[in-house]
């Protein structure tokens, strides 16, 4: 580490920067000293990243001064946004379609490879979080959860003057949540950080600072040992959800009538490898209507592949002995007759979902199953949309692009565009990923209202115990 008493602090005064045509942070005040851990709270929207990213020497700075930013190459930064970057530049990398050249990606060993950083370091991380049998795996075929581990040990074992995390915990597990909390407690001490998190129950013990973005605006910058002024911050970010209600279905909407004798979803025997990599094997799970599942497990333990064998979304799904809304894979069965009564959230569908398209007809996709709209909406269909995006807060901006949102209002739209149809299964794969703590409480009760009054059933995939929902009473543990 370098001597943070030979460093500068960072001090940005009265700065105003523009990251599109819509929003800027603007009159920012901030002065961080070496050494200090900052934590940045505040709504989706209301500037988080974008501060994190100006510190990084993103956006175009319209007016004050920055001064005191290390060098590039001295900067570190993991955030949501970034995971998405490297999964779209991985997958721009691939031309097999032009080639017939099958493109594997980049594997880890190469990108540790490109990082000059602590030897030893790197071997612990590695160890600790469970990646070493990863190395040669591509970077694109890890799960989201390893993506982000690996990310983060990146950015650790580059011996950063400034190390900027955006929403880290996000993601993992709880074995490797710890095993950050532990690293950035103990084995980075000296490296400036800025933490930007959307819970307050995760601010860290080490954490020095803390501040609130609100619109744009920073607020609220305190330190950690002012005990009333962090009590009064925390009473400020605290939501109560009230008055949720869950709009209707589409009475004109027509799907065909499920056998009310079959189960939902029946695998037996359920196997997943690729090659020797075994990830699960001799899975039976039977989901009756109604019955809500919780889906659980470590990184990497196959939650998101046995999800993906539901939906048909899994190569091996033909391979393996399951049952769907009656239908037996692989005996003919279109797809859209199984997705018609899926509703479906993941940090991957919010990577694919890449089309230049309104917030509003984000909802309505929902109703034909498509990433962006391509047919016609009914007159009921437009009623229930506007009035989901009543319920999220977002009707002045219904015409607003969706690529224009933050990552977390980027989720809560995409729940809405799951729950539209009001589906006979709804998944739901990690949907508080990126969510503040009210607009996270929101979807939660959103969720068990779901559960508790409409004939949808539920899986759900959650890391956070603190997520729990009532209603939810069956556990599938992989791993």
């Amino acid at each position: 580490m370098i001597d943070s008493a030979i460093l500068s602090p960072i001090s940005l005064h009265e700065c105003t920067v523009k990251f599109s045509p819509d929003f800027s942070l603007r009159d920012i005040n901030w002065r961080i000293y070496p050494s200090e851990c900052w934590v940045i709270l505040g709504a989706n929207g209301s500037g988080k990243s974008a501060l994190g990213a100006t510190l990084n020497a993103e956006g175009e700075q319209l007016g004050g001064s920055i001064t005191g930013l290390p060098e590039t190459d001295k900067v570190a930064i993991v955030s949501l946004e970034q995971q998405a970057r490297l999964i779209n530049a991985e997958r721009d990398k691939d031309d097999s379609d032009i080639t017939d050249e099958v493109f594997i990606g980049t594997s880890l060993r190469e990108m540790l490879d490109e990082v000059c950083g602590d030897v030893s370091l790197r071997s612990q991380l590695l160890a600790q979080f469970d990646l070493e049998r990863l190395l040669d795996r591509a970077f694109r075929q890890l799960s989201t959860g390893e993506t982000r581990k690996f990310m983060l040990l990146q950015a650790l074992i580059s011996d950063p003057q400034l190390l900027i995390l955006d929403e880290p915990f996000e993601g993992l597990d709880a074995v490797a949540t710890q095993t950050l909390i532990h690293c950035l407690g103990t084995r980075v001490v000296g490296t400036t950080m800025v933490l930007i998190l959307n819970r307050f129950k995760e601010i860290p013990t080490f954490a020095t600072h803390l501040a609130l973005m609100v619109d744009g605006e920073l607020h609220h910058k305190i330190a950690v040992s002012d005990t009333a002024a962090v009590a009064q911050l925390s009473q400020l970010l605290h939501m109560q959800t009230t008055d949720l209600q869950v709009p209707e279905a589409d009475t004109e909407a027509y799907h065909k009538p499920l056998d009310p004798t079959q189960p939902l979803v029946n695998i037996s025997n359920g196997r997943i490898a690729y090659g020797e990599q075994l990830v699960f094997e001799k899975l039976d799970w039977r989901i009756e209507a109604g019955q809500h599942w919780q889906l659980a497990g470590p990184n990497g333990s196959g939650k998101t592949c046995l999800l993906n064998l539901i939906t048909g979304d899994h190569p091996q799904c033909y391979s393996n002995d399951i049952l769907v809304f009656g239908y037996q894979r692989g005996q003919g069965e279109s797809i859209w007759e199984i997705k018609q009564h899926i509703g479906y959230v993941s940090s991957a569908l919010q990577w694919e979902y890449r089309v230049s398209v309104s917030i509003l007809n984000v909802v309505l996709s929902g109703f034909f199953d498509s990433i962006g709209l391509y047919q016609s909406a009914s007159t009921s269909q437009l009623a229930i949309a506007h009035r989901w995006l009543a319920l999220l807060g977002m009707t002045e901006r219904a015409d607003s692009p969706f690529q224009a949102l933050s990552f977390g209002d980027q989720r809560l739209l995409l729940i809405a565009r799951a729950m539209v149809k009001h589906p006979t299964l709804l998944i739901l794969d990690e949907p508080c990923l990126g969510l503040d703590d009210m607009n996270r409480q929101r979807v939660l009760a959103l969720i068990a209202r779901v559960c508790k009054q409409s004939k949808t059933t539920v899986i759900y995939v959650n890391h956070h115990a603190s997520d729990l929902i009532p209603g939810i009473d069956n556990v599938l543990t992989l791993g």
